[in-house]
């Protein structure tokens, strides 16, 4: 597994070969950059971090945080903000700009890669959580992707309402189980007041039509409720 990449951007040179020195020693790939004007000559996409001082020449780290979070490239690059403001205004600043993290100056080394070590964790077990498959549920080509919110067939996207989804999400991640009408309604409308058994069975009638060729397996079990059976030919 390669090493993860670190950029420390800060105008005090000195403190930018402390923090490489130390990160490197922890297995590191560290860069660093003396202003946010060289750091954004770098191919930043390729960081998994950036520690980042706020209080720099030109473009101060604020400024260069907002100009990435706007870049589809470098939007979900975790940042820690390095800063010798710890006031809470700059701190909500830096957290509203999406930071990871916020360390104040003066600070310890060993602080510095403890805050490192757990937003790299955290990034990494959100990647492998974004990999993971239970965000993909399918029968044949139909496909619900749930982080996205987009259901597909042969590739093409279906447009259902947000009631809809929420139908086909219950019943396709729990194939061949029945659901009652009750139960539906528990988990698809939850709280909402005066919801009728007749607004899931015209809920229910639309996702057949709109599913095809599909509709079918979707199947009633009078006086029960309904199921997605898989075995449906």
């Amino acid at each position: 597994m390669a090493a993860n990449r670190i950029l420390v951007v800060d105008d005090e040179e000195d403190l930018c070969e402390i923090l490489k020195f130390n990160l490197e020693i922890e297995g590191y790939n560290v860069d660093t950059a003396n202003s946010a004007e060289e750091a954004l000559t770098k191919q930043l996409n390729e960081y998994n971090l950036l520690l980042l001082d706020v209080m720099m020449g030109e473009i101060s780290g604020f400024k260069m945080a907002n100009m990435l979070k706007k870049d589809p490239k470098t939007a979900n690059l975790p940042i820690i903000f390095l800063t010798a403001k710890d006031t809470e205004n700059d701190m909500l600043t830096g957290f509203n700009l999406g930071a990871d993290d916020y360390i104040s100056k003066p600070f310890s080394i060993k602080q510095v890669i403890a805050r490192v070590k757990a937003v790299l964790r955290r990034t990494t077990e959100n990647k492998e959580e974004e990999k993971t498959p239970e965000s993909l549920l399918s029968f044949q080509t139909l496909v619900l992707d749930t982080k996205r919110i987009k259901a597909t067939i042969d590739g093409k996207e279906i447009a259902l309402t947000k009631k809809e989804f929420e139908i086909l999400k219950l019943l396709l991640s729990n194939q061949d189980n029945v659901f009652s009408r009750e139960e539906i309604l528990a988990r698809v409308w939850k709280n909402e007041v005066y919801v009728l058994d007749r607004t899931i069975d015209v809920n229910i009638t639309r996702l057949r039509k709109k599913i095809e060729p599909y509709g079918k397996n979707i199947v009633t079990r009078l006086g029960f409720g309904y199921c997605f059976e898989s075995s449906n030919h």
